[in-house]
């Protein structure tokens, strides 16, 4: 019977680089789904904003598992500068639209 991993452990910290990263991914994330709370409300975005949050949640998984958990590694990074390009370009069309 194998142990579990002791959660203490300091070799199992992250890196400043893995913790911005995670940062950054969990604010678009949030973004997203705060978006979604947006669109369910005012019946607007809805195709996109139910889009981008399942496009997210995918993404940063399979990024993840080839990635082999490492928040710092470059596939990881392209999908959240990916997101990121994404809410810049919804940013300009809504501030077009006004």
């Amino acid at each position: 019977m194998t142990s579990l991993p002791d959660p203490t452990d300091p070799s199992k910290e992250l890196t400043k680089e893995q913790t911005r990263w995670a940062f950054a991914a969990a604010t678009l994330f949030l973004s997203a789904v705060g978006l979604l709370g947006y669109a369910f409300a005012s019946g607007a975005f809805i195709p996109f904003a139910i889009g981008w949050v399942v496009l997210q949640m995918f993404g940063y998984v399979g990024a993840l598992r080839f990635a082999h958990g490492d928040l710092a590694h470059p596939l990881f990074k392209s999908q959240v500068m990916l997101h990121g390009m994404a809410l810049v370009l919804l940013i300009g069309l809504v501030s077009r639209g006004s």
